[in-house]
């Protein structure tokens, strides 16, 4: 469980703080999709839960210890693949060697089965491969590391159309029923496929926090005619295909594949909580 509560945060010369008194609880097992607009602080809320940064007030603990104080036996259970990295000018199996010694649930076996999804060799140049390449690699290896809680910061950025198919797969693949992945991201389309729950942020507040079920039992997402469009409708954007389409599902109506970004906006405008 990690449970953050009333948090206040800012950066050093910044006036208004990123969060003010927040507080929000996620329980384990779960993949959620952390959604909002730059400047929200999706990246400093993955960060205050690794434990990178530490809030001015209040507590953000995982399973009843707080994340700052960065226990060893804590941070073998975390791993945040952040938005901007590098990897050093070393092997692949060198820096495994050098990782696997601090995640004891490390798989070698996991690793290879990753790299081959994303149509990478084991035998590699870390400081020769493209940035898309090298997120590919840095992603297999955060799911080869067996943390329970995995945190990833808009892990789609720089992937091709194809890779972001071989991503999703990946991640499918290799979440074990102990797990827990929080993905933070704009590129929403990439990852509603693979969400079991989502939160909204907003300037210092949390919009909305619910299930994907949830949403699928409430909601339907399709394309309408003007002919089409009624009362049931909530929010609605032109497309060449027609409307594209959230409404208040009816009784009987088969549930739709859910469409984060027209949910979002709805939810941004105040139309839906």
């Amino acid at each position: 469980m990690i449970d953050i509560k009333n948090i206040t945060y800012s950066y050093p010369g910044q006036k208004q703080p990123v969060f003010s008194d927040f507080s929000l609880q996620l329980p384990e097992n779960r993949i959620y999709g952390l959604l909002g607009k730059n400047g929200t602080g999706k990246s400093t809320l993955l960060y205050l839960i690794s434990g990178l940064l530490r809030p001015r007030q209040g507590s953000v603990c995982c399973n009843g210890i707080a994340t700052y104080k960065r226990l060893a036996e804590q941070l073998s259970d975390i791993f945040l693949v952040s938005e901007e990295f590098d990897l050093p000018a070393v092997e692949l199996d060198a820096y495994v060697a050098l990782v696997e010694s601090f995640y004891p649930r490390f798989s070698r076996d996991i690793l290879k089965r990753c790299l081959e999804a994303f149509e990478l060799p084991t035998e590699l140049q870390l400081n020769a491969l493209s940035m898309g390449q090298k997120k590919k690699v840095y992603m297999s290896v955060a799911l080869a590391a067996g943390t329970r809680l995995l945190l990833m910061d808009e892990p789609t950025n720089g992937l091709d159309i194809p890779s972001k198919s071989q991503f999703r797969k990946v991640v499918a693949e290799n979440m074990t029923a102990d797990r827990t992945l929080i993905i933070s991201t704009h590129q929403v389309h990439d990852v509603e496929q693979l969400l079991d729950h989502v939160l909204f942020l907003s300037e210092r507040s949390l919009l909305m926090d619910t299930s994907m079920a949830d949403i699928t039992e409430r909601f339907a997402f399709e394309v309408r005619t003007p002919q089409e469009m009624d009362d049931t409708v909530i929010y609605a954007e032109p497309s060449l295909q027609g409307n594209m389409v959230m409404a208040r599902r009816q009784e009987g109506q088969p549930e739709t594949l859910v469409n984060l970004e027209l949910l979002f906006n709805a939810v941004t405008k105040g139309l839906v909580k």
